[in-house]
């Protein structure tokens, strides 16, 4: 089967989203509003893809995946000018509320006696100024509108939802861009396979037969955006392989930037490798121990090689 084919055949072989007119039409909403501005446009994917194993899903597949480059990210993106269609796993990290992830609410917050017979809630004295500073950046966003989160649980949601998000921004052209850093599954259950039920372990020991998932960066940089900056991500623990894959992805699919990375220094360096160059960002140990995030260089390079893009696309 033709890989074109293998797409078309695979969203008749999984579910449509809860909600997805709905969910479509708000994306729809977000790239038109922005097109009529004139700003560049990310879509940002976030997280890790589940993979259910029953129709009324009680178990399923994971991976590691919480979010963090995505969701630090996006915030990059937005500090940088774009507007940022955030689609990112349920419950993974998101943009500005990440920086308290590790905390619950019981941790940031104290009683404080006002007067002898009143108490009240108040913030911790060791948060208030990182809370402070934090609603502050999201209250800017919201009041621009220029950052839409959408969730995803399953693989399904995930593929029919990042097909309609490329839909929406194939009308914006070179202005804008694909940063898909989710970590996305190579195996599926089509539903039609799946039991409708929950799988009883009293059946004895369970055998799985999961299918291939096409690769997306075909139809992707193919049908859906062909006009638009896409960047891909690969991330190997054998460092000796990483250039000759990155170059390898670059030829097959044809986009524009794959960002690279080893599993054990992700967060310290990656090497950017385009068809003509590569290139490391990197953070160096005494940065990284100040709190400075390798994703505040990573997005000023990408805005950088964007924008020599898009005047090569309009000169």
């Amino acid at each position: 089967m033709a890989e074109h084919d293998k797409w078309d055949d695979i969203f008749t072989r999984i579910a449509v989203p809860e909600q997805f007119d709905e969910t479509k039409s708000r994306i729809n909403s977000f790239i038109d509003s922005h097109k009529a501005l004139g700003k560049d446009v990310v879509l940002v994917t976030s997280g890790g893809t589940t993979v259910p194993l029953e129709s009324r899903t009680v178990r399923f597949i994971d991976n590691f995946s919480v979010g963090t480059r995505g969701s630090s990210s996006a915030e990059y993106f937005l500090q940088h000018g774009y507007a940022v269609l955030f689609l990112h796993r349920s419950r993974s990290l998101k943009p500005f509320s990440r920086h308290f992830s590790r905390l619950s609410v019981l941790d940031l917050i104290e009683i404080s006696c006002t007067h002898a017979d009143l108490e009240t809630l108040t913030v911790k004295d060791c948060y208030r100024a990182k809370i402070k500073k934090q609603l502050s950046l999201y209250e800017s966003v919201r009041q621009s509108g220029s950052l839409l989160c959408v969730e995803f649980t399953s693989l399904a949601d995930y593929l029919y939802l990042l097909r309609a998000s490329c839909q929406a921004l194939h009308s914006i052209g070179p202005k804008a861009v694909l940063y898909l850093a989710a970590a996305v599954s190579d195996f599926y259950i089509p539903k039609n396979e799946m039991p409708e039920h929950k799988i009883q372990s009293s059946d004895g020991a369970l055998q799985l037969s999961l299918q291939l998932v096409p690769k997306m960066l075909k139809p992707l940089v193919k049908d859906w955006v062909p006009s638009a900056f896409v960047v891909s991500f690969k991330l190997e623990t054998d460092e000796q392989i990483l250039v000759k894959k990155s170059k390898d992805s670059l030829t097959k699919y044809q986009h524009q930037l794959v960002i690279a990375n080893v599993l054990d220094t992700r967060k310290q360096k990656v090497l950017f490798v385009s068809r003509l160059s590569e290139e490391f960002v990197s953070i160096s140990s005494e940065e990284m121990a100040a709190g400075i995030e390798i994703e505040s260089k990573i997005i000023p390079a990408v805005k950088q090689r964007h924008h020599e893009f898009l005047n090569q696309r309009q000169s």
